[in-house]
């Protein structure tokens, strides 16, 4: 990869990510902002303050994560910030910013595939990078897809969620039972105390062929197991959050299996929010006959870094963004166009 200073900027959902990138160096500061307090009462995201508390936070942030890599606005070279998929609002925020900047101090700028960046960031520890072909589960609260990488941008589409995402449905599951958001590692840290074997929750689409993945069936049967044992005690709620957990996590392992078999292919980046769930990975690393690799817990949710090392790729083989600014809540990624082999962290 040519050398490249790079500032990436995340701006998709509830959460405003800054970091800066140098291509030897690695990674110099990163810097999260996590609007989780502001959206706990609803359960969710709202869209609305969403946005404005973007645009409240990314000037200051722009200005300590450079002052933490020892870096100025001049010494980039390129800027990188996520056009999309994610919530429209939110995504114009960081977008606007971003080009905008790029375009006053007359340097490069690229537009990030939000997913394609989830994808690549277990790839930031270089002593851990997967010979290409690999599979990829990628695991958050927008998406559940499983994706061959033939090579970095060459993307072909194994399986995906035909309603809800496994951490959408986590917060679901959450705010079912009053535990808050976001409902992932809530229902995790609830699990803790639970009993395995009180409850059996369905396996989503398991039974049946194919790597395509269903979660709104879950979500129910949790719901009605809730409303057969309300008032829930402490106890239920453990117990319940164990189920909950343990489905999901059999469900895509289940599919990964299926994908390694089919495919020949012994090497699987899980990627995404969900990625850093404990019980997920364990069981991936313990009976998945492949070689598994995930991001450090930090980089696992949404974060600027994942954005500055992406934009740093497509930025290296030559891309760039036009001064119109571009967002897309929808993209699918096997629409990205392909990293030459000489500028990919595999190639």
């Amino acid at each position: 990869m040519l050398a490249m200073l790079v500032l990436g900027i995340e701006t998709s959902c509830d959460e405003t990510g800054l970091a800066v990138y140098d291509s030897r160096a690695g990674l110099l500061s990163d810097i999260l902002y996590s609007q989780v307090d502001l959206h706990a009462d609803y359960g969710g995201v709202v869209p609305e303050l969403a946005s404005r508390d973007h645009i409240r936070k990314i000037s200051p942030l722009t200005r300590e994560v450079l002052a933490q890599a020892n870096k100025t606005l001049d010494d980039l070279d390129g800027i990188a910030y996520t056009a999309g998929p994610g919530l429209m609002g939110a995504l114009l925020v960081g977008a606007t910013f971003g080009r905008s900047m790029a375009w006053a101090l007359g340097t490069k700028a690229i537009g990030v595939h939000h997913m394609e960046a989830h994808l690549l960031a277990p790839l930031l520890n270089q002593n851990q990078v997967p010979p290409l072909p690999f599979l990829a589960l990628l695991v958050s609260g927008g998406h559940t897809q499983l994706v061959k990488v033939d090579r970095i941008g060459s993307y072909q589409l194994l399986g995906e969620s035909l309603d809800d995402a496994a951490g959408e449905a986590f917060d679901k599951a959450a705010k079912m039972m009053g535990l808050g958001y976001p409902g992932g590692p809530m229902i995790a840290k609830a699990a803790l105390n639970g009993d395995p074997n009180r409850f059996r929750f369905p396996r989503p689409m398991t039974d049946r062929p194919g790597l395509d993945f269903s979660f709104s069936g879950l979500k129910t049967h949790t719901l009605n197991t809730v409303a057969k044992h309300t008032p829930l005690s402490s106890q239920d709620i453990a117990d319940i959050a164990t189920a909950f957990e343990q489905a999901v996590v059999d469900t895509l392992f289940i599919k990964c299996r299926r994908a390694v078999k089919a495919s020949g292919i012994k090497h699987l980046v899980i990627a995404g929010g969900v990625s850093a769930n404990q019980r997920l990975r364990a069981r991936l690393e313990q009976d998945l006959d492949a070689q598994v690799y995930y991001a450090p817990n930090a980089l696992c949710t949404d974060n600027g870094a994942m954005i500055a090392y992406a934009g740093a790729l497509r930025l290296a083989a030559g891309e760039t963004s036009s001064l119109a600014i571009q967002t897309r809540p929808r993209w699918p990624m096997i629409e990205l166009a392909p990293i030459p082999a000489g500028d990919s962290p595999s190639g």
